[in-house]
């Protein structure tokens, strides 16, 4: 199950995609789409990533300011 999508809404996917874009094409789009969800998730990470240093920098920067 992917996301809530279960075995029989993937093949109604599968077979609606099969119809639109056809037999030759759908292994390039269905390519690029992963491309393009790799990417997206890649970002996310990364800005995920980039969140937490900045956090992380920023409490460091905090503490280091204060003198009890």
């Amino acid at each position: 199950m992917i996301g809530g999508i279960g075995l029989p809404e993937l093949i109604v996917i599968l077979v609606i995609a099969l119809l639109v874009v056809g037999p030759k094409r759908l292994p390039d789009v269905g390519r690029s789409i992963g491309e393009a969800v790799r990417g997206f998730r890649r970002a996310i990470k990364d800005a995920d990533k980039l969140a937490v240093e900045e956090s992380e920098k920023s409490r460091h920067d905090g503490r280091a300011g204060r003198s009890d």
